[in-house]
């Protein structure tokens, strides 16, 4: 059953009213120097990994709310800088305009928190923020190209980068179904629920479990994979005994996913640049019981391949919610660094399918020079290629826009996505 979509406005601040604030009291001085790291350009997660594992005797509510103040101001930075009439403001202060502004906690008891001292806390700007950028905390030139692409959806969009996507699993169907699998989660104290457009995916209830130490996970039942990104895999409709190619095959989630659609049968082949990344899909493609990935070092000059994955290198604009300080570490550049590199790969990805084969071009972000734009370039280059419509017979209608597979987080509850399903003229 395809869900409504919601017509209630979106909140994105609403979780934050429910974090253990309190936790913090003691930890202000710990949480800034942490923060300072984050603004001066460090990654949050490793900043946070360091921070935490310094620190191992904090409970898990300090733990929690560390967490919670390290992130969210170096997601919120722009709008806590509007809140306190200044972009430069200092950490201390940042996490006050946080806790206080944001998440409602009052102001005495937040100056404490953050550190400030016995003083009168610093009052906050009353007014909405007047801009998207200010309002979803976002870089100037990143919000104009999103109202751009989005138009009037671009404040919803914006908003739901602003919370963290679900923990989403996929079923192992060589291993398991998604009904087996639910009831094996359930049995390891993990509730799940069905995900609405991918028949593999499983959504994690309640806090994130140890995942890692699961048996069911290390059997093989399932991968961690967006069900956003299960949907590039199923667009393939790869089949046994086929000959399959992973073109961009990264750490291999799609790979794996490729594998068990094939029944682990035919030929699935796995090339990538990076050789690391080819090692783990190796131990993954193991753990998976996959016996029949087959690593290329290098690419061959031809393959008759029945169907070839493009998931191409992009921008990633798709999956800003997945790391709060992502969208301050990339520069404008970002939007046309990637379309001359996309048209090369797939170029490369057609002349390695054979008539009558399938290839399948996507992309994880929001760029229409990296999407439709790519694929109506390469369509006038190669008139024996067509487009057809993704996912004919099992895809809702509501993950298409202009023939294309597109989903987002505020429309399907994914990571933004985009795919082109194109086919080779037979002869």
């Amino acid at each position: 059953m395809v869900p409504a979509l919601s017509t209630v406005p979106f909140d994105p601040l609403s979780r934050l009213h429910l974090q253990p604030w309190s936790a913090l009291a003691g930890l202000g001085p710990v949480a800034a120097d942490a923060i300072a790291q984050v603004l001066a350009g460090s990654a949050a997660e490793r900043v946070l990994d360091r921070t935490l594992r310094d620190r191992r005797s904090l409970t898990r509510e300090q733990r929690l709310a560390l967490k919670e103040a390290v992130f969210n101001v170096g997601l919120w930075r722009r709008r806590l800088g509007f809140l306190l009439g200044r972009e430069d403001a200092a950490p201390l202060f940042l996490l006050h305009a946080l806790m206080h502004g944001l998440a409602g906690v009052p102001a005495v008891e937040s100056a404490a928190l953050a550190g400030l001292g016995d003083g009168a806390p610093p009052p906050l700007v009353s007014a909405p923020p007047p801009t998207l950028a200010l309002r979803a905390s976002l870089p100037d030139w990143l919000a104009d190209h999103f109202a751009r692409e989005f138009g009037p959806e671009a404040d919803d969009f914006c908003a739901h980068l602003n919370v963290p996507g679900p923990i989403t699993l996929r079923a192992n169907v060589l291993r398991t179904s998604r009904e087996a699998l639910a009831e094996r989660l359930r049995s390891e104290g993990v509730e799940t629920r069905p995900g609405p457009w991918s028949p593999l995916a499983l959504h994690i209830e309640g806090p994130r479990p140890n995942l890692y130490g699961l048996r069911s996970l290390q059997e093989g039942l399932f991968e961690v994979q967006d069900e956003g990104s299960q949907l590039l895999g199923l667009l393939v409709e790869a089949r046994p005994g086929e000959t399959v190619l992973d073109l961009c095959a990264g750490a291999g989630g799609k790979t794996l996913q490729l594998g068990a659609d094939m029944k682990d049968s035919g030929r699935l082949l796995a090339y990538d640049p990076d050789p690391e990344r080819l090692d783990r899909l190796l131990q993954r493609s193991s753990r998976a019981h996959l016996t029949r990935v087959q690593v290329l070092r290098s690419l061959p000059e031809s393959l008759d391949a029945d169907r070839v994955l493009v998931d191409a290198p992009c921008s990633e604009l798709g999956s800003l919610r997945r790391g709060p300080d992502q969208r301050f570490r990339i520069q404008p550049e970002v939007l046309t660094r990637f379309p001359a590199l996309q048209q090369d790969i797939l170029q490369r990805g057609a002349r390695l399918v054979r008539p009558g084969g399938r290839l399948v071009y996507a992309t994880c972000t929001v760029n229409r020079a990296e999407n439709e734009d790519v694929v109506a370039a390469f369509l006038a280059s190669r008139p024996d290629f067509r487009l057809v419509r993704p996912g004919a017979g099992w895809l809702s209608d509501a993950c298409l826009r202009d023939g294309f597979l597109f989903v987002a987080p505020h429309r399907h509850g994914t990571d933004a996505f985009f795919a082109a399903v194109l086919e080779r003229t037979a002869g």
